[in-house]
């Protein structure tokens, strides 16, 4: 009896494993912070920015906007983040651990430095 619940939750363990995806979080650097102007005359609750993300050789711009009570992004530059680039979005995890997504407005790919002869 024994063997055969450790054979059923082998399997299922084996399940588990299998259906999880293929999910690579890569390192992030903030390289440039933007505010972005508002779309009307009313003063807004939250503050928009876009922000500039260094995964790799891409440079993706994303839309942020700043939840009311958090440090201005603007203080963000140079910062290193694990992050998740999907199609469309990027996902990060904020200082308490919540998982947060922000849509890439942008791409563009790293310019390569010119080398001096």
């Amino acid at each position: 009896m024994q063997r055969l619940i450790v054979v059923v939750t082998l399997c299922l363990l084996t399940l588990a494993a299998l259906g999880q995806s293929t999910s690579k979080y890569q390192v992030g650097m903030i390289t440039e912070v933007k505010p972005r102007q508002a779309a009307g005359d009313g003063a807004s609750d939250s503050t928009s920015y876009d922000v500039s993300v260094k995964v790799g050789d891409t440079i993706y711009v994303v839309l942020y906007t700043q939840p009311m009570g958090e440090l201005p992004a603007k203080y963000e530059t140079g910062r290193e983040l694990l992050v998740l680039v999907g199609k469309k979005t990027i996902t990060y995890n904020d200082m308490l651990g919540r998982s947060l997504q922000v849509p890439i407005e942008s791409q563009r790919l790293v310019a390569e430095p010119k080398q001096s002869k």
